[in-house]
């Protein structure tokens, strides 16, 4: 079996403006330090961040079925659903 590699077919130019001197410094120093461009240096910043937390279906099936376990047998009307989801929204 042969891996796939995980690239997208098309790619995504983003053009970031106002970048604090300091930040700058930060990234590319990271980039010589790991042997990277600048440019694959953010995208491995952004991937790092962007991914962490974020659960996988497993994970998140077993929190909704904790979440409706919790909520016992308890009918809801519709305008009660409706309440509850407008609560807290301006």
């Amino acid at each position: 079996m042969v891996a796939k590699r995980l690239e997208p077919l098309l790619t995504t130019t983003l053009t970031l403006k106002n970048i604090p001197d300091e930040v700058y410094a930060l990234l590319r120093a990271q980039a010589t330090s790991n042997r990277r461009s600048l440019n694959s240096e953010a995208i491995v910043c952004l991937e790092t961040v962007l991914r962490v937390g974020t659960p996988n279906t497993e994970d998140r099936l077993k929190q909704i079925r904790a979440l409706r376990a919790s909520l016992g047998k308890t009918k809801f009307a519709a305008s009660d659903i409706d309440k509850f989801k407008r609560q807290g929204r301006a």
